[in-house]
Formats: structure tokens, sequence, C-alpha cells
């Protein structure tokens, strides 16, 4: 019951700490490591690169379009696949390894 309740905690901390993304404006990917806490209601960090300019941060959902890439976890919008995503398509292809 205990791991219930500090689940719960931890799940409410995580959601009042807000999203955090990358942001930036600029022509070299590299350069693109500052963070920031998107504020209510930006609820997406999204990623766009028109003509070599890339531009990251927070948006709306209602706001993503086609030409961009939105997603809704914390940093999901850099360069590479990192934290929990790289993690569980790892986890997953060893378990479809192992059981087939």
């Amino acid at each position: 019951m205990r791991l219930y309740g500090a689940l719960i905690l931890f799940m409410l901390l995580s959601t009042a700490c807000g999203l955090k993304c990358y942001t930036c404006v600029s022509t070299h990917i590299e350069s693109c490591t500052r963070a920031i806490n998107c504020v209510e209601p930006l609820n997406r960090c999204f990623s766009m690169n028109v003509t070599g300019v890339i531009t990251k941060g927070c948006r709306k959902a209602i706001n993503c379009l086609s030409n961009m890439r939105c997603c809704e976890e914390d940093m999901c919008n850099s360069a590479t696949a990192s934290g929990p995503t790289a993690v569980l398509l790892l986890a997953a292809s060893a378990i479809s390894t192992i059981f087939l």
C-alpha cells in the first residue's frame, strides 16, 4: 500500500512541476541545449526546421501544425532519443529477443 501512495505522490509532484522543453532558434542543432519549464496552457514541446533554421520550445497542443514535431514528455524535443523513450525501446527489444 505504501508503494501506491509513493507512486501517487510522485505523479502529483511531476505534474505540478510542469513540462520541460528545449528552447532555441538556431541553424546549429548542437546549440539547442537550454531548457525551460512550460507554463499553462502550453502543454507540448515542439521542434521544427524551416529552411535550416531550427526552432524549439513550448506550444499548446491545438497549435501543433503538420510541419512540426510535437510531443508531451519532458525534454522530448531533443535531436536524439533519450531518457525513458530510449530505455523503453531497448527493454522491449531485449524482451522480444528473449521470448521469441
